[in-house]
């Protein structure tokens, strides 16, 4: 993650959200005519809060913070009526892509706030992220770092050596800076979600298989191209035996950012050379059956993924390619798909920085990576990252993100911010399994539907219109209408 680049973004102008309040309501009573000699007091019917008959649930979140992520009590009827509205018609006879889930990246340094909370609050906000329970959000699928992230503390790996030694058998592989924070957390979070997929991506390689023998920056060494595949092996199994199963990973987070602390430094040639000559033989004898997914960096680079899947020896032990947007167009990932359509596509990361705008970035984050993102096959949305404390730490230093707002502030009170409604309105309802379906794009209404595992409908829809919109959803040849105000979203299931 580089703090310049990531200053270009659109999403830095994110802000965080603390102790939020409820909205006093003011009951407005009518006054009679002046001519009359008493006032009269109109009093209003109590408003029901029994629930409606309804065919379709509504979630909704506005951007002013009004409404954060709540269930809606009106009814929305399919019908035969007809009227004007721009109709969005969604239309489960066309399918797309299958979806594994959406969630975020659990840093070393989330891993660290969550696990500091007293028991109670952990198991609490545990349930909440990634249980299915009604005020649970069902995050299905994380990203982690192997080794350190720039949101961790300090840069480590598993295999770190005093300068000038070497271990190509490995013998000093351990996981233990992992057994205090990250695998604790893994194994809660596993324990209340066991079908959750874990991506694994490097920041750096052992600094001793490295040019410049440095954190920041290097590229491995050919020589050390097999060790370093097998480094891998053994952290899957690692990771297995802790009950922990890994199920892809990336050769390098931003090969072609050498600027983060830690980060390594791999050109496309490199990458396909490392997979089709260590990475994928070794993980083939070794029976390790953990996805390898290339690129993990920006959408203005597709010629990446794109010239290691053109070589044949390195296909076919490729699953995928993975997205980030700091740089590009989030179109770039229909451009790789199309050049090779056997293989599939992810988006692994997408800050938002602090302090920034809630509204703004909630009408970004939506329409460019729930909706943009799997509109152009991405079978997964992921946030980055999951928890910061309120002045974003912790990082690493001289390279580390300064100003990663996380989905939540550990204060050490628990507060949820932008990422964590953008991933929700997703994350509840599109279980892994689904389907993207068929929606047109009308009236600036950005949307996109699915069919999920048990056959109900997901349409999340964000209004960029700069007025309230009236609209109908149209399926089976039936319609009901609904209204979203300016920049807000909405979920409807049904």
């Amino acid at each position: 993650m580089r703090n310049t680049l990531k200053s270009l973004t659109k999403t830095i102008i994110m802000k965080p959200i603390y102790n939020l309040g409820t909205a006093l309501s003011i009951l407005i009573v009518a006054c009679a005519c002046s001519k009359s000699p008493k006032s009269a007091i109109t009093e209003q019917p109590p408003v029901s809060t029994e629930p409606v008959k309804t065919e379709v649930g509504f979630w909704l979140t506005k951007g002013d913070q009004s409404v954060l992520f709540k269930k809606q009590n009106v009814a929305l009827n399919f019908s035969a009526t007809t009227n004007s509205n721009p109709t969005i018609e969604v239309d489960p006879s066309t399918t797309f892509q299958s979806i594994d889930g959406f969630g975020y990246t659990l840093t070393g340094g989330s891993a660290s706030l969550i696990n500091a909370l007293p028991a109670a609050d952990k198991d609490k906000l545990i349930n909440e992220l990634f249980g299915t329970s009604d005020d649970a959000i069902g995050v299905s699928y994380l990203r982690i770092s192997i080794g350190a992230s720039d949101l961790s503390a300090a840069p480590f790996t598993y295999n770190d050596l005093p300068d000038g030694e070497t271990d190509e058998a490995l013998a000093k592989f351990s996981l233990a800076k992992e057994q205090a924070d990250l695998i604790p957390v893994l194994k809660k979070i596993v324990a209340v979600n066991p079908t959750i997929k874990i991506l694994g991506s490097p920041w750096s390689a052992p600094i001793w298989m490295k040019t410049n023998k440095n954190f920041i920056g290097g590229s491995l060494k050919p020589e050390y191209y097999q060790t370093y595949a097998k480094y891998l092996v053994k952290y899957i199994q690692a990771m297995k035996a802790e009950g922990i199963t890994i199920d892809a990973i990336t050769p390098q987070n931003e090969p072609l950012h050498p600027g983060n602390n830690p980060s390594m430094y791999m050109e496309a040639l490199d990458q396909a050379n490392f997979i089709k000559t260590a990475l994928g033989p070794i993980f083939q004898t070794a029976g390790i059956t953990t996805k390898i997914i290339v690129y993990d960096h920006n959408a203005d680079k597709p010629e990446y993924p794109i010239a290691i899947l053109n070589d044949t020896e390195a296909k076919k032990y490729v699953d995928g390619s993975a997205f980030h947007l700091y740089a590009g167009s989030i179109s770039a990932l229909t451009q790789v798909h199309n050049a090779h359509p056997d293989k599939n596509v992810y988006f692994t990361e997408q800050w938002v920085g602090g302090p920034g705008n809630f509204s703004e970035d909630l009408k970004w984050h939506v329409s460019t990576l729930i909706v943009g993102a799997t509109r152009n096959w991405s079978r997964n949305v992921l946030e980055w990252n999951l928890a910061a404390d309120p002045n974003y730490n912790p990082h690493t230093d001289k390279g580390g993100c300064t100003t990663c707002l996380g989905a939540i502030t550990v204060a050490p009170a628990v507060s949820r911010n932008v990422a964590y409604y953008v991933i929700g309105h997703a994350s509840k309802f599109v279980k892994p399994g689904s389907v993207r379906i068929a929606s047109n794009v009308i009236s600036n209404l950005q949307n996109v539907a699915f069919k999920t595992p048990d056959g109900k409908n997901v349409l999340i829809v964000c209004n960029n219109n700069n007025d309230a919109t009236v609209f109908n959803i149209k399926y089976n040849g039936k319609i009901v209408t609904s209204t979203l105000d300016k920049g807000a979203v909405a979920t409807y299931v049904w």
